[in-house]
């Protein structure tokens, strides 16, 4: 699976809305060459929501961990419930703290936020519901593409 495959499949979920910042555009540099999905059938970007779907390529601010500055890696950050949270990860979002962003590729807790192909806790946005996947393949590509549906749908159900 690529950024393109998702950013392809997002695009065709019904009211999608991909951000995907560029130089001289409006938004940060951090935010450049990243890719943000919003429900937004009027497409524009709602003002007071987060993405449900985020492409990154590039380590930003603060993450660090999962490696994302070395050629030919990239995440894809889906927000899901609690519980669904907790039952893909085995941590609880509410709780969650895995450390500043120097405390290196592994938390105390032992999550490798560099693994690739794994569903992981978000480095930063764990406690936001944000799981992780670094260069989905195999055993990913399914369970990633059921999440971003039911990621959009909740989205969906929340949009005005």
């Amino acid at each position: 699976m690529t950024p393109d495959d998702i950013l392809e499949l997002v695009r065709g979920l019904p009211g999608a809305l991909v951000l995907s910042p560029e130089p001289g555009g409006p938004h940060p540099e951090a935010a450049w060459g990243d890719h943000f999905v919003y429900h937004a059938p009027g497409g524009e970007v709602p003002q007071r929501t987060q993405p449900h779907v985020t492409v990154v390529t590039k380590n930003g601010p603060g993450d660090e961990r999962s490696n994302l500055d070395v050629d030919g890696r990239w995440r894809v950050n889906v927000r899901v419930p609690r519980d669904r949270f907790a039952e893909l990860t085995g941590h609880d979002p509410r709780t969650v703290d895995f450390g500043g962003a120097d405390s290196g590729g592994a938390d105390s807790g032992g999550v490798d936020f560099a693994a690739v192909d794994t569903v992981l806790p978000h480095p930063l946005y764990a406690r936001a519901g944000f799981v992780a996947v670094v260069n989905p393949g195999p055993r990913t590509t399914d369970l990633l593409t059921t999440l971003i549906h039911e990621a959009h749908a909740r989205a969906a159900e929340k949009s005005p």
